[in-house]
């Protein structure tokens, strides 16, 4: 392992939360990294412990230990994979339904990093460490569509600035229960852990601050098909709102409730608009409509004639 030592010398480097500090002193790793290394006990201030909220004084000395990255040792799979875009730097897949994104208790084979190990070898990001290599955020099992991957760390650290910063395009398309008087509108309502059940999020006092912009694009008995716009992305963000101002998701069984043979939620991550790291230029990728959300929308039109 290496060690860093810095000092506190300057006024303006004073009164700087230590993560927050760290991130702009040595720039080549997140905040959410430090924090990690934090939590972890690997930052030391004056040869002591502290929390990721302790703010920075004059003289202090600042140890931090910088861990090797992992070696990867997650099983390649020869799982096909619906490539939209591709370059040295990332890759932007098609999610399909009910493929779980990263390794998780209960799905360590089959997943869409299993896939991209395969597919992209040794090019993934290690940021995030063996589970996740390459994945800079992530979209719902049941959840189709655009999802970016990084493959290399500072592909991941400019992606994950860029989404910080509600700067990245990202527009899906629902199916949501009931109808509306509105033709737009946007939900700001601050979500966090469900205090009743911590493995469901909900919208409550304190919580992180989400804000979904919402667009009715056609109404059918019963049944809307709408457009969402993120401009920030919590867990379970669309699936949480709708559900907070009466119109769940036809099929999520989390937020809603299950409808016959759907395999949760119908939402699908169409756009994906991005700053490309290397060239600086916008990419967008639109992924299609799944077959069997196209066939959805056609049998509410024909119950709706």
């Amino acid at each position: 392992m290496d060690e860093i030592l810095l000092n506190i010398e300057e006024p303006a480097d004073e009164g700087i939360r230590i993560d927050k500090y760290l991130s702009i002193a040595l720039p080549e790793n997140s905040r959410s990294h430090y924090q990690k290394a934090i939590d972890n006990g690997l930052v030391l201030v004056n040869g002591k412990q502290v929390k990721t909220k302790y703010q920075t004084k004059l003289g202090d000395e600042i140890l931090i230990t910088i861990e090797p990255v992992k070696e990867i040792d997650i099983v390649a799979e020869d799982i096909p994979i619906d490539i939209l875009y591709e370059d040295e730097d990332v890759i932007v897949v098609n999610k399909p339904k009910n493929m779980v994104v990263h390794p998780a208790p209960g799905h360590y084979t089959g997943t869409l990093v299993n896939a991209l190990m395969y597919h992209c070898k040794d090019s993934l990001s290690g940021i995030n460490g063996e589970i996740r290599p390459g994945i800079v955020h992530r979209i719902d099992m049941n959840t189709t569509g655009s999802l970016l991957i990084c493959k290399n760390d500072k592909a991941h650290n400019d992606i994950a600035a860029q989404i910080k910063e509600h700067s990245v395009n990202r527009i899906y398309k629902g199916i949501v229960i009931g109808n509306f008087k509105e033709e737009s509108g946007t939900i700001n309502a601050p979500i966090g852990r469900n205090p009743k059940d911590r493995k469901k999020m909900a919208v409550v006092p304190g919580g992180r601050e989400a804000i979904t912009h919402f667009t009715v694009l056609e109404q059918f008995k019963g049944y809307s098909y709408c457009q969402f716009k993120l401009e920030t992305g919590r867990t379970h963000q669309i699936r949480v709102h709708m559900a907070h101002i009466g119109h769940p998701l036809l099929g999520d069984d989390v937020y809603g409730k299950a409808v016959g043979k759907l395999q949760g939620q119908t939402l699908h991550a169409q756009t994906l608009g991005f700053i490309q790291p290397s060239t600086k230029e916008y990419v967008e990728v639109n992924a299609p409509l799944p077959e069997y959300f196209e066939e959805l929308l056609e049998k509410y039109r024909r119950m709706t004639k």
